[in-house]
């Protein structure tokens, strides 16, 4: 991009609020952004070097630029909102939940009704939701049509006597309580119900103080489901964050007198390494204009200016704390279910992500689609040998695994068996001019590291290849040059593969052993003699039973079985073992 217009323009932008535009050669808008500075926000993509390649692309991309200068920074948090639903602009994160979710709808007709709708119609009728689980709200409505004289028997016995006048008066009567209960408000309700049916009771009408109990009852089992939390939390909404290095995943609660009414996860898809806060900023007031909440107070894992009217408060502790620590669980699981569904659904994704994750946590310059990882091994300090396994997209790739036998070691030398098989596998792929591997994983503390680099400056292919090495007590991650190890999380999905691929190594070595194993249970003394053949061998255990009785037999009975001259030389031999 030329320094036109457009590069200077930063310089004389106000620094006041605001929310700019960016549009490439084809006058589409690429990105929105918000800024509590303008004219520092807008400078600093012209002003710095950006690591993130999107982020450069997108500079590359602008054309022109237009800004909207507004009150706060709650207020460019707002309009930046609308905007981007609006514009949809490339770079811009997107909250992709499409789906359309049903309402209770309240409708406004002379026999009024109650049902579930998609649509909401602008006719005066009342709607609430919208309800993302399904279930809940025909559970919901059918507690509504089981407790109160709407739309069942009592309703339709007088539609049928035709009182309009009784009907209207019956539903005004419980319009409050529906309301009440549609809210999450079952206190109001149920006190209600209690008081009608002690008056019932007083008046000895026990038929009708019987139809009251079986409707509390009702209410007190569907609010027994609801997860409640403490009574005196009321009308506050909590929402939580989890992310990882594509992707965040923003938890939401509704809390009405004590309860989870609500809950939600959406899957936010980052496009230019926006920062926890500025995802769950966003979507925190899509999802509280989709859901139509009123809370006045929200309950947050860090703060967030969320403007005046709005209490934002960070808990520190008791139920307050457990409820973010909730949502957060929420959100961690949904992210769970979003891999396996991805496993499932687009594996060529969910490999993108894991081979992306373990570029971040390793600290890799590319993603390690191709792996090998070595452990040296030996049997009781003899026949020392050494495995060498190969992952690739995360996945054992058994057709190119390799066994070693150490060939220039004397005795047991672990460092040095090391870089010996390294040296040859390296050297080997190198002259052949195979494809070598993005990450290379030694089984091993500093020591096995140490050797491998040795043979990776010989072959002129240090820093060429990432290379770790992994110490098994306490899982440390080692780097080249660096004595102090890294430590991933024990659930970590990079820890899990580099675990999967030593165990792996491990298990080949000792396919390797197993059969040196069975060779050597197989070997005898009788092997080293001269002109001793498989049959001649065969012959004598046949005779003798043993190697023991073998060579306690006299040379008569040895020339006897084998002949004197041959019988001769053996039975000397024998005497020498």
């Amino acid at each position: 991009m030329e320094k036109s217009s457009v590069y200077f323009q930063f310089k004389t932008l106000p620094i006041e609020p605001g929310v700019y535009q960016f549009f490439d050669k084809e006058d589409t808008v690429i990105y929105i952004g918000k800024a509590k500075n303008l004219k520092r926000r807008v400078a600093s993509y012209f002003t710095k070097v950006h690591e993130n390649a999107k982020t450069r692309v997108l500079v590359k991309k602008i054309d022109r630029m237009e800004h909207i200068v507004v009150p706060s920074e709650v207020d460019a948090l707002l309009l930046e909102n609308n905007l981007i639903k609006k514009y949809r602009p490339r770079y811009n994160i997107l909250l992709k939940d499409d789906k359309t979710y049903p309402w209770i709808c309240i409708k406004k007709e002379p026999f009024p009704s109650i049902f579930s709708t998609r649509k909401v119609i602008r006719d005066g009728s009342e709607y609430y939701g919208p309800y993302p689980n399904v279930k809940t709200l025909y559970t919901l409505i059918e507690l509504i049509k089981d407790v109160y004289p709407f739309l069942n028997h009592e309703l339709n016995h007088l539609i049928k006597l035709n009182d309009e006048k009784n009907i209207i008066k019956l539903f005004e009567k419980n319009k409050s309580s529906i309301r009440q209960l549609i809210n999450g408000d079952f206190k109001t309700p149920i006190k209600n119900l209690k008081a009608q049916m002690e008056k019932h009771s007083k008046k000895l009408e026990f038929e009708k103080a019987n139809k009251i109990k079986n409707k509390l009852e009702s209410l007190e089992n569907y609010q027994a489901k609801s997860t409640v939390v403490n009574s005196k939390i009321s009308n506050v909404d909590v929402f939580s964050i989890f992310s990882d290095e594509s992707y965040g995943y923003v938890n939401f609660f509704q809390v009405v007198f004590g309860s989870i009414i609500r809950s939600h996860t959406i899957e936010i898809k980052k496009k230019l390494e926006e920062s926890d806060k500025e995802l769950l900023s966003i979507a925190i007031i899509s999802l509280r204009q989709r859901f139509n909440s009123q809370s006045k107070e929200i309950y947050l894992p860090f703060k967030i200016d969320l403007g005046k009217n709005i209490k934002v408060t960070v808990p520190l502790l008791g139920d307050k704390k457990k409820l973010v620590e909730l949502s957060q669980r929420n959100a961690k699981f949904f992210r769970l279910e979003r891999f396996k569904q991805m496993k499932i659904v687009d594996p060529d994704r969910h490999i993108k992500r894991l081979m992306n994750q373990m570029k971040v946590d390793l600290r890799l310059n590319e993603e390690p689609n191709h792996i090998e990882c070595f452990d040296n091994s030996n049997i009781q300090g003899t026949n020392p040998t050494a495995a060498c396994v190969v992952f690739r997209n995360g996945k054992p790739f058994k057709k190119d695994y390799r066994h070693f036998k150490i060939k220039t070691v004397e005795g047991v030398d672990d460092f040095a068996s090391m870089e010996e098989v390294v040296h040859r596998r390296y050297k080997r792929l190198r002259d052949e001019g195979i494809s070598l591997p993005q990450l290379i994983v030694i089984d091993g503390g500093k020591g096995q590291l140490s050797s491998a680099v040795k043979s990776l400056s010989k072959l002129g292919l240090r820093g060429k290849i990432s290379i770790i090495g992994i110490a098994k007590r306490l899982e440390e991650i080692y780097y080249p040059d660096d004595s102090v190890p890294m430590y991933l999380d024990k659930k970590s999905e990079t820890l899990k593969i580099i675990q999967q691929l030593r165990n792996e190594a491990h298990r080949f070595g000792l396919e390797l052993h197993r059969k040196i194993r069975s060779k050597e249970a197989l070997r005898s003394p009788l092997d080293n003699i001269d002109g001793l053949g498989a049959k001649t061998k065969e012959l004598l255990i046949k005779e003798f039973k043993s190697l023991k009785r073998i060579k306690a037999a006299s040379q008569e009975e040895i020339t006897k079985l084998l002949g004197q001259v041959r019988g001769g030389n053996i039975f000397k031999r024998l005497n020498e073992l």
